[in-house]
């Protein structure tokens, strides 16, 4: 860890001032902002990407340098461009209809529902729904699938108005958004606000213990502005109303927690599982300062790696293209310097970011078929999450003797 910063922010969760840093990354643009064409030559904005830790309550967190409105409000992310996560969250709404009973008498409510991913599949059961995503252009998209979505953030006051107008719901859903939003404490209310007393609120987001032990620094950038434990997690929930009841460790993400909760004056004692992560995070040092203290070092390692690799790679006349345009990549490429001239390109699946270019890089963005027009040698993912998918996808890239190249946890040729 870097000395304690000299300027201070208030932390989300607790209120009081933050005055040291977890990891600085330095500057970097917005993960989402790609770029057309006509837009390489104008200038961007940087923003830092400096994270800080709460001495108070331990909240891992990047101030809001970016407004949530500028990040979310037309975004580029769709979910349904990833088949192991619409399995991920078709197999979860199956668990949920049997747990919960859930019916044509039911409401399931999922905050930040994207592009219908989820919800698509309650749909299909006949389980009435509503999506709450603050993309227009996503919830239009979800809205011409027939998966009813208003486009608006949740909060206390939204989250009001949405149950006054559709009912509470039996589940509320958040997958990897509890970590996007600023104001952690506002956004839990809006959960409260929607579920009913005896409702199950389900929360997924990537695990903090499993981001320092796996070093997938690549997971911090501005729009996610919080880096989550179960015990930061449980005291966010906690202020609004809500009590952890459960919890199961997924390996989406990296290593997520899905995290349920329930209506505090209706709780019962919470299972055996959410001892065991505790205990778990207090055991890797995640109840104490202290405990965080060393990641920089090892984000350096990966850093140094990844370059050292590339430019060797370079020299030895190999060419190396991407696979993938996530977020994470941007993170990863801006931190390291990366730019044509070692990733001359990548792909991605979502037709929506072919001719676009990753900010800060300028790299290009091309179709798939792309990499079996040029036969990259080495093919870097950076979607590092779903590796498996992935290397299954470009099996046929194994015909010209290419191989795959993952960063991180560390770097790996396969």
């Amino acid at each position: 860890m870097t000395d304690p910063v000299t300027d201070s922010v208030a932390c989300r969760l607790c209120g009081e001032q933050l005055t040291r840093t977890f990891v600085d990354l330095g500057m970097s643009p917005p993960c989402e902002s790609f770029l057309r064409a006509d837009q390489i030559d104008s200038g961007e904005t940087f923003y830092p990407l400096n994270v800080r830790i709460c001495d108070n309550c331990l909240l891992v967190q990047l101030p809001a340098y970016v407004a949530a409105d500028d990040v979310f409000s037309d975004y580029l992310y769709f979910s349904s461009y990833s088949t192991s996560w619409v399995e991920h969250a078709r197999r979860f709404v199956v668990d949920m209809q049997e747990r919960l009973k859930l019916d044509e008498n039911s409401l399931i409510v999922e905050a930040a529902s994207n592009d219908g991913y989820l919800l698509q599949h309650a749909v299909a059961e006949g389980i009435p729904v509503l999506g709450i995503e603050p993309a227009a252009n996503i919830a239009k998209i979800a809205n011409e699938k027939g998966i009813r979505t208003e486009s608006y953030f949740l909060g206390e006051a939204t989250g009001a108005d949405a149950a006054a107008r559709h009912g509470k719901a039996d589940l509320v859903v958040g997958n990897n958004v509890f970590a996007h939003v600023p104001d952690i404490v506002d956004f839990a209310k809006g959960l409260r606000a929607l579920v009913k007393d005896d409702g199950l609120v389900s929360l997924e987001f990537p695990h903090l213990l499993r981001l320092i032990e796996n070093r997938q620094y690549d997971t911090i950038y501005h729009e996610h502005y919080s880096y989550l434990s179960l015990k930061t997690a449980a005291e966010a929930l906690d202020r609004a109303g809500l009590k952890v009841v459960d919890v199961q460790e997924l390996q989406s993400h990296g290593g997520s927690l899905r995290v349920f909760s329930t209506p505090t004056e209706t709780a019962g004692e919470p299972t055996e599982l959410v001892g065991k992560v505790l205990l778990d995070e207090e055991d890797a040092g995640l109840h104490s300062v202290e405990g965080h203290l060393g990641f920089a070092a090892e984000v350096f390692k990966i850093k140094s790696d990844l370059l050292e690799f590339l430019i060797q790679a370079q020299r030895d006349g190999k060419f190396v293209a991407g696979y993938g345009a996530p977020g994470k990549g941007n993170t990863l490429l801006n931190h390291c310097g990366i730019r044509e001239d070692l990733l001359p390109y990548t792909v991605d699946r979502s037709p929506h970011k072919h001719g676009m270019f990753l900010p800060g890089t300028h790299i290009p963005i091309h179709a798939p078929e792309r990499l079996a027009e040029t036969r990259p040698d080495y093919i870097v993912i950076l979607p590092w999450n779903l590796r498996a998918e992935i290397v299954h996808q470009l099996g046929y890239a194994r015909e010209w003797g290419a191989k795959f190249v993952v960063p991180i946890p560390r770097l790996e040729v396969i």
